[in-house]
């Protein structure tokens, strides 16, 4: 180092302990990576198939999911650090029926060298709800049935996937319909809902499933894609629903901006109309992780929950 100048010294003196640092970590966290290889390395879009199948999955699996709380598939676009993580995915699940509409490219191509299922487009095209306009509605898992017969196609594909796993994945499967039973137990409630009350107001129309399940009419402010405007014209007209069917509560979404429903609010208020905001509810994006509505189930729950109290007055079991 003789001929080297202060600085000089100072990048070689630095870049060796970098190294020495590297070396280090490698010896310390190396066999934590060799197991983390081991994992198969599953990318969802949406929690809602991403949580499910890191349960089923077990230790078996890495599950990343694109789009976390208060995110709004509809709109979404992939990010540079989207397309790594969905490169480097062994298997990827998305929702499809244009729900990931801006990410249906990238997963046509993907698909030519590697497993990619969209889970809603394995339901039968008979189950499918449409809207006025022919459009399908994406928002299967509110129908707790359809979105079990589309988590089994998931499973199907991990078990193909990793054979040697497969039985250990059928364990867990079953377990997790277990508990997919105490959701529908736990719904029960809302056919305690009294027949004048069963309707059922939120920003966009992502529950219609839900409604159709449970008997309940639902009015979306906005579509089923919140990629459409808003108008006062539909303003008015769910002023005018609440204000004829009595109404006592409506709801804004964790994924959409709740300005809409707060004018509708208003606006009914303003014209004597017995309404209150019921809550919030989680549509398109579910809970923080870790946390009981950062699950299937969990977020299930806490709809049937808030949706039964807000209707009826009355506190959930």
């Amino acid at each position: 180092m003789k001929g080297l100048g202060k600085n000089m010294k100072r990048i070689v003196i630095l870049s060796f302990i970098l190294f020495l640092a590297a070396c280090g970590t490698d010896e310390e966290t190396g066999s934590e990576s060799a197991n983390d290889a081991d994992k198969i390395n599953i990318v969802t879009t949406i929690a809602q198939i991403g949580e499910p199948l890191s349960v089923i999955g077990g230790d078996r699996v890495e599950v990343n999911s694109l789009m976390g709380p208060s995110v709004d598939p509809h709109l979404y676009q992939a990010t540079q650090g989207d397309i790594s993580t969905i490169d480097e995915a062994d298997l990827i699940f998305y929702n499809g029926l244009d729900l990931e509409a801006n990410m249906v490219d990238i997963f046509n191509e993907i698909s030519e060298s590697k497993p990619v299922l969209a889970l809603g487009e394995t339901i039968s095209p008979d189950a499918l709800l449409e809207d006025e306009e022919g459009a399908i509605d994406p928002h299967i898992w509110f129908d707790f049935h359809l979105w079990e017969e589309a988590l089994f196609k998931a499973v199907e594909e991990l078990k193909a996937y990793a054979p040697d796993d497969a039985e250990y994945f059928e364990e867990n499967w079953n377990d997790y319909l277990s508990e997919l039973e105490e959701v529908k137990q736990h719904a029960e409630k809302l056919a305690d809902i009294p027949a004048e009350l069963r309707v059922l107001v939120t920003a966009h129309d992502a529950f219609g499933y839900f409604g159709n399940l449970h008997d309940i009419e639902v009015i979306g402010l906005q579509g089923l894609s919140t990629e459409g405007e808003v108008g006062i014209s539909d303003i008015n007209e769910t002023i005018e629903i609440i204000k004829e069917n009595q109404v006592p509560a409506i709801f804004v979404e964790t994924s959409i901006n709740d300005s809409t429903i707060q004018a509708v609010l208003e606006g009914a208020q303003d014209e004597d109309a017995e309404v209150e905001l019921g809550g919030e509810l989680y549509s398109d994006a579910m809970g923080e992780a870790g946390t009981e509505e950062g699950t299937y189930i969990g977020m299930y729950k806490h709809n049937v929950d808030i949706i039964y109290e807000a209707l009826t007055g009355e506190e959930a079991d």
